[in-house]
């Protein structure tokens, strides 16, 4: 069975420094010429409408995920150094649908 989100060990230490949450959610990104893409973002915070999002539990932290993120096979992890550090969202692109209004 497909995992909702996959998680690495050192994202879960990371996230339980920062408060035990995390949440991950498509992010609108405008490119240079118009086009708007949405992107997977992962926080270490809750979301400000918890009740948009999948809630689940994973080794003592709370995850609020998307609903169109859960279980396309992405992965959360870490990088960069000391105050730099932090999560972002990796695998294939969310099947999430075309953005663009024309």
């Amino acid at each position: 069975m497909l995992e909702i989100i996959d998680v690495s060990d050192a994202a879960k230490a990371f996230i339980k420094q920062k408060g035990g949450v995390v949440t991950v959610r498509l992010s609108p990104r405008h490119g240079c010429c118009g086009g708007l893409a949405n992107v997977a973002v992962a926080e270490a915070s809750a979301p400000k409408a918890p009740s948009l999002y999948q809630r689940h539990s994973d080794e003592d932290i709370t995850i609020f995920i998307a609903t169109a993120l859960a279980y396309q096979g992405l992965r959360v992890d870490v990088e960069g150094l000391w105050k730099l550090r932090h999560l972002y969202v990796d695998g294939s692109n969310p099947r999430s649908g075309h953005t663009n209004k024309h």
